[in-house]
């Protein structure tokens, strides 16, 4: 069954993406075809529109034969096979890359006409065409996004050869795809109107989507930088991003190092900031040390970095600090905060393992804490029960239906950031723990 044309193929991808509506998503279109898709898909999720300008590069003679693509930042896909196959030399290669790269910057340039791109970091970023064949194209545009720093990268496209998609699902987080037709030939074949969409298209489909999304939350960016925090005989790397008027800081503890470059610590962080909380991305571990085992369960290790890096928010910041912890991470903040005049606000774990903290911390602790773990990673889930019995803070178990350890579900980690934003906003006004000791169920 062949789609009519492109908006009628993007209505319909719109409704395969449905659980996406609402959430902190950008939509970006591959011109020129995908645009009218994308246009449709943007406007079912009341979310924004903007390009993501790539260029196939075609095997000279037979362009539409692609061995590789390109695309905004310098990135370029190659397939070795094709271009074995085709024997495309190396002055070929540059060639061809040579003159897409110049029509890339001239789309870019044509296509935006002077407007600011879309930031995607932290945000789901759902890449649409109006079809694929080999793929090359959409996996350069997901190598794009990723790169930009999405937390999770959903490629979306009406019509598609099966072993492409299973090929695309090794690069980003989700493929979309409603037809996977056994015999393809090629895209234009699965469209009764298929005509090539002209420049002023894209620019004029731009202009309404942008008309079309009103602001919504807080829309001043948050003063970020990068630093460097002396801790437990360490230097630890960090990001701080801190909104005018934030009431809090949260510091994000992750077990196994590169908690600022984890996408889906950045994703949550990036809801906080918007709803004007101070962030603190960390990495308790070096990237040696995270090479060893024993170091990502050295609790106490992690909970004395992360308390010097609390002491520190505080200092530079002015502010109360809460934590954010996933996987070990999670009982390295209940420990921190469980030390005596820590004034840990609040602490939220995902995924976490809060029974690898001692249970004297968890007996002390007094710091509200919200363990959110998904309700199909029933092994965790039974050890946060258990930790949770120890427990005589205000605490509650929040468990995400659906939901594996990694939250990786359509729409899961979107309710994790969501829980944790009112976790934390919901005790700004509480007093610091340890103040006035408090017991829920």
């Amino acid at each position: 069954m062949r789609y009519d044309d492109r908006r009628t193929a993007g209505r319909l991808l719109a409704g395969e993406l449905e659980e996406l509506r609402g959430g902190d998503v950008v939509v970006l279109a591959l011109p020129r075809g995908g645009v009218p898709v994308a246009a449709e898909v943007a406007r079912h999720l009341r979310a924004p529109l903007d390009v993501l300008v790539v260029r196939k590069l075609g095997v000279p003679g037979q362009p539409e034969w692609a061995f590789g693509a390109i695309g905004e930042h310098g990135v370029r896909v190659l397939n070795r096979d094709v271009i074995a196959g085709a024997g495309v030399s190396s002055a070929a290669l540059e060639s061809v890359e040579a003159a897409e790269r110049a029509e890339l910057e001239r789309r870019v340039r044509a296509y935006r006409r002077r407007r600011e791109a879309v930031p995607v970091n932290g945000r789901t970023a759902v890449v649409v065409d109006d079809g694929l064949a080999t793929g090359a194209t959409a996996e350069a545009a997901c190598r794009v996004v990723r790169g930009q720093g999405a937390a999770r990268v959903v490629l979306a496209v009406p019509v598609a050869p099966e072993h492409s998609v299973t090929r695309l699902r090794q690069v980003a987080d989700a493929v979309v795809c409603p037809r996977t037709p056994r015999d393809f030939g090629s895209v234009g074949a699965w469209y009764r109107d298929f005509d090539q969409v002209p420049d002023a298209e894209v620019v004029s489909l731009l202009a309404r989507a942008t008309a079309a999304v009103p602001p919504t939350g807080n829309t001043a960016a948050p003063v970020e930088r990068e630093v460097r925090i002396p801790a437990a005989g360490s230097q630890l790397g960090a990001w701080l991003a801190v909104p005018d008027g934030a009431p809090v800081a949260v510091a994000f503890a992750h077990g196994s190092g590169s908690s600022r470059h984890s996408p889906r610590n950045r994703y949550v962080a990036a809801a906080l900031q918007r709803a004007g909380l101070a962030t603190l991305l960390l990495d308790l571990l070096a990237d040696a040390e995270a090479h060893d085992r024993h170091n990502v369960f050295d609790i106490l290790l992690l909970a004395r970095r992360l308390h010097a890096a609390s002491v520190w928010l505080h200092t530079q910041t002015g502010l109360p600090v809460a934590y954010f912890g996933a996987s070990t991470g999670a009982a390295a903040a209940l420990e921190a905060a469980a030390l005596s005049g820590s004034g840990i606000r609040s602490v939220v774990s995902r995924g976490g393992r809060p029974d690898l903290a001692t249970p004297a911390a968890l007996t002390r602790l007094r710091a509200p804490t919200l363990l959110i773990v998904g309700s199909r990673d029933t092994h965790v889930l039974s050890l946060n029960r258990l930790a949770a019995d120890r427990m005589h803070c205000e605490h509650r178990i929040a468990v995400v239906p659906g939901a594996t350890h990694l939250f990786e579900e359509p729409g899961a980690l979107r309710t994790v950031a969501e829980l944790a934003r009112d976790w934390f906003t919901g005790h700004v006004g509480r007093p610091a723990a340890g103040a006035s000791p408090s017991r829920s169920a």
